[in-house]
């Protein structure tokens, strides 16, 4: 019997308690109502991808947001029993221990759901954790008040420290912190004082990224003409990576740490190219060299949503060079880079003769490295990124 190919999953959330100042996402606050009818809309766009069971079996969910914990315990549950309905995801299959009947860790299934301070419970939580769910990624952004408040949060630190224990006690052991630096009013000390109290909890894995004042939010208005200090961003940046390192985080990714077997798969499916289908207001996918993303607005939705074909917008079929860029680009995000051989494998070329200009430029600039057939970003290179990733558009 052939194997199944793995695909992630992707389950968009598009409701929050109220809109963040920095926050350019599809997403927004919604009445119960709405909620209601929406999660009725996702489950029948679940069920009109049942003949994929055919050929794909689910290695990784992600139910993001939005704030997805601002639905209801029993929406939420609803989700995951239509999604385990469909794709006839096993229960033995969700679990966060390393083995389970000897199988090996890659066997289950990582199944996470972005949570945000005080819109959970500890009873909510064993409800989730019951219905599979293993991984809580948590947006706290600041462990300073101020901040939280500046940044137009809903919580503050104690509730967040509420909401992390109760996550602990529900018996989630894979937790996620997300965390926001280089905040217009922000110091490397304060920076780094948020960071230390983040490192105490031993979260498994932490999410640090530099905030970016994005078009059509309070905060583009209110700092885009701020003049913006590249050296104290890098300070920071460099400062968290060589801290969480001696805390015993490993560096997978440019903005992403964790302790050894706790990756975020369901990410690292996106940077490698591996399938991912997305559901839900404006979610993404890839399948198959196929890329497109659902209708985004939420009344044509929800009238659409039991009509797989109707919701998928802006369908592109990527041919070779676009799929060789995305190889370079996306894996460059990754620490330990991309793979020659791989690439070898995948378009039947040697990437010196497609891509032996900009290897050379970015080597012999510093950028670059290769040791052991892999291609990755230096110190510099990281610190470049963009510069870099630019030169592999063919």
């Amino acid at each position: 019997m052939e194997k199944k190919k793995e695909l992630g999953l992707y389950i968009h959330i598009p409701f929050c308690e109220r809109k963040c100042y920095y926050c350019d996402f599809l997403s927004a606050a919604a009445d119960r109502g709405t909620k209601a009818a929406y999660v009725d809309a996702l489950i029948k766009e679940i069920n009109s991808y049942r003949y994929l069971k055919e050929d794909y079996r689910i290695s990784t969910i992600f139910i993001g947001g939005g704030t997805p914990s601002t639905l209801m315990d029993g929406e939420l549950v609803r989700i995951m029993e239509a999604v385990k309905d469909v794709f006839q995801i096993e229960d033995r299959f969700l679990s966060d221990e390393k083995t389970v009947n000897g199988l090996p860790k890659e066997d289950f299934i990582e199944a996470t759901i972005e949570v945000n301070p005080g819109t959970v419970s500890r009873e909510k939580l064993l409800r989730l954790k019951a219905a599979g769910l293993n991984r809580i990624s948590m947006g706290l952004q600041s462990a300073d008040n101020k901040d939280l408040k500046l940044l137009g949060r809903i919580h503050t630190y104690e509730t967040f420290l509420d909401t992390y224990k109760a996550a602990r006690e529900a018996g989630f052991q894979n937790i996620n912190i997300d965390l926001m630096s280089a905040l217009p009013w922000q110091s490397l000390q304060d920076w780094m004082e948020v960071l230390e109290k983040v490192i105490s909890l031993r979260p498994e894995h932490i999410s640090a990224y530099s905030l970016i004042i994005e078009e059509g939010t309070p905060f583009y208005e209110k700092y885009s003409e701020v003049s913006f200090d590249d050296e104290l961003d890098r300070a920071m940046y460099w400062s968290t990576a060589e801290r969480l390192k001696a805390a015993g985080y490993g560096h997978y990714e440019i903005s992403n740490y964790a302790f050894e077997n706790r990756e975020c798969r369901h990410n690292i499916a996106y940077w490698i190219r591996k399938n991912y289908l997305g559901v839900g207001l404006g979610a993404a996918s890839l399948i198959e060299n196929k890329r497109f993303h659902k209708e985004e607005d939420l009344k044509k939705y929800l009238q659409q949503a039991g009509s797989t074909d109707s919701l998928s917008i802006d369908t592109e079929l990527l041919d070779r060079k676009q799929q060789m860029e995305e190889f370079m680009f996306l894996g460059l995000r990754l620490m330990r880079g991309i793979s020659t051989k791989e690439f070898q494998e995948l378009f039947g070329s040697n990437i010196e003769s497609v891509y032996r200009i900009p290897i050379e430029q970015s080597v012999r600039e510093g950028l670059l490295s290769e040791e052991n057939g892999q291609l990755f970003l230096t110190a510099k290179g990281i610190d470049l990124s963009n510069t870099v990733m630019a030169r592999f558009l063919l």
